[in-house]
């Protein structure tokens, strides 16, 4: 079997990812040797050596997050972006190996609150198939992890990393404790076996979608998000829980919170379901993040694809403005602003062609 573009390498690209492979796991054999709480506090560190030598990146956390949360100063925005950073790199140098040694069966009660997550547990010990999804807020691994410490298969999609020797040790991290990984390449096929047997599918759903997505508010932007998600909810009639784990304190404390749930009867009656449920979907991640703005990653580009009248300069369409007035949570300040918004960024994307 052909292997995906992206995994196609020469001997130079080859002896890059052995390195990367090499160091990797030497430096996950290293934080072992350390208690986890130190390993938190060394990877603030690191964090804060990181910024201050990607000056260009922490400003571009800093810029999503002005835009975003336009009520905070700038120098609480710098904050904020610092915390964000910080909670990055604790996220992917010490909860991604410290977390399967330390949730088992026995001890996950110690490590998790579930008490703000009914909704969304309930619908994951459940006979039928659903969507669970998240954004890359907390915890998102945890997200896909505890379900099956507590007995029920999940499987999560993602993208293949472009070192195959990371991808496959991180593959077999993820799948050691029961929970499968489908790649984006052919999924389709495998999606549907997995629902026609019942199952549970997970997706991070806060990426940028690119211009082909559909464009919906975030944060008072519009923003390219996934339209294939609503399809195979509306296709099967499959409900949607969207959820956060959260990190409580300093340690490995992590609380579980649902932040909504959508069901068939939800989209039913709307005249674009794709767009309300693809709306709606995304407003219930902004609700998880405004939980705790520290712990998002406000560093990746969330924003970077434009809709085509931005492109072409022109104000928000009025279909546009029609759909977004069928939001319940869409008021006249929320569409002003998202208006303000457009107008904004035309401006910059006719100034930077000209």
């Amino acid at each position: 079997m052909a292997r995906p573009p992206h995994l196609r390498t020469g001997a130079r690209q080859v002896a890059v990812h052995l390195a990367q492979y090499a160091g990797a796991r030497s430096f996950a054999w290293l934080f072992g040797a350390f208690p986890p709480e130190q390993n938190l506090r060394t990877a603030a560190f690191t964090a804060d050596a990181w910024a201050r030598m990607n000056p260009h990146r922490l400003e571009r956390a800093t810029g999503n997050i002005r835009r975003s949360l336009p009520h905070l100063t700038d120098a609480e925005c710098m904050e904020l972006s610092l915390e964000s950073v910080r909670y990055m790199f604790r996220t992917y140098m010490v909860d991604a190996f410290q977390l399967p040694r330390l949730l088992t069966e026995e001890t996950w009660q110690r490590h998790v609150d579930i008490s703000g997550a009914r909704e969304g547990v309930e619908l994951m010990i459940g006979e039928r198939p659903a969507i669970f999804l998240a954004p890359h807020a907390g915890n998102w691994e945890l997200l896909g992890f505890f379900p099956t410490i507590m007995g029920f298969r999940m499987h999560a999609l993602a993208r293949p990393l472009d070192n195959p020797w990371l991808w496959r040790w991180a593959l077999g991290k993820r799948e050691a404790r029961g929970m499968r990984v489908i790649t984006k390449f052919g999924a389709t096929e495998e999606l549907q076996r997995i629902i026609d047997a019942g199952g549970r599918i997970a997706f991070i759903a806060d990426q940028n979608a690119g211009e082909d997505g559909v464009f919906v508010p975030y944060f008072g932007q519009m923003a390219s998000a996934y339209k294939s998600i609503a399809l195979l909810a509306i296709r099967y009639s499959l409900p949607i829980a969207v959820g956060v784990a959260l990190r409580d304190g300093d340690g490995f404390r992590y609380r579980l919170r649902t932040t909504d749930i959508i069901r068939p009867a939800d989209w039913a009656e709307h005249d674009d379901p794709v767009f309300y449920v693809t709306a709606r979907y995304t407003h219930a991640m902004e609700r998880a993040v405004l939980l705790d703005p520290g712990q998002y990653l406000w560093i990746h580009r969330r924003w970077k694809s434009r809709p085509r009248w931005e492109r072409e300069g022109k104000p928000l369409p009025e279909r546009i403005k029609a759909k977004l007035r069928t939001l319940p949570w869409v008021d006249d300040a929320a569409l002003a602003r998202l208006e303000g918004d457009c107008e904004r960024r035309g401006r910059e994307l006719a100034g930077a062609a000209a």
